[in-house]
């Protein structure tokens, strides 16, 4: 949810144009869209085989490949896929499994594996970018609740002094 928050302060006027942190922090465990950093179970297997992946598509823009290189390359991005679903919470899961279509039984071309690898990498950088997203969105909610907390601790005109003391006042 993105909305626009203005202050009205004589000295500037400032416009912050992002999710708005009052709003995350009356959120409750109860809502019904989870967090996409609970959607990945296991987030440092999921980065690494992300790392590898990467790092694979590098290397296959890099040389060519004979026909031994590109069936063990379809063969690691079978099983990179097959691991990164184990990481993966079931939406997840489904989401990448309609994604990534299965190789032939020929050997795949040199095409065919960047398109597929570049796939990967770029779903699973939108994954990230995604989570990135989710805990900054999830800083913001928990820095507003403790402002909510500090500034409602004391209603207007109560001060902390005690002992039946009501006045809002100076003392003389």
């Amino acid at each position: 949810m993105v909305t626009a928050l203005s202050t009205d302060n004589s000295d500037d006027n400032v416009e912050i144009i992002g999710v708005d942190p009052r709003l995350m922090a009356e959120r409750t465990d109860d809502d019904e869209d989870q967090s996409l950093t609970d959607l990945v179970e296991q987030p440092a297997k999921v980065m690494r085989i992300g790392t590898m992946i990467k790092q694979l598509l590098e290397e296959v823009r890099a040389a060519p490949l004979d026909d031994a290189s590109r069936n063990r390359l379809r063969e690691i991005h079978a099983t990179s896929i097959r691991e990164l679903e184990e990481g993966l919470a079931p939406e997840l899961r489904e989401e990448l499994d309609r994604l990534t279509l299965p190789f032939s039984n020929n050997t795949p071309s040199d095409a065919e594996l960047r398109i597929a690898q570049a796939q990967l990498v770029g779903w699973l950088e939108g994954l990230f970018h995604g989570i990135q997203t989710a805990l900054f969105a999830q800083q913001m909610a928990a820095r507003a609740q403790l402002e909510q907390m500090r500034h409602g601790a004391l209603p207007p005109g109560v001060s902390r002094g005690g002992h039946g003391q009501s006045g809002t006042g100076q003392y003389l």
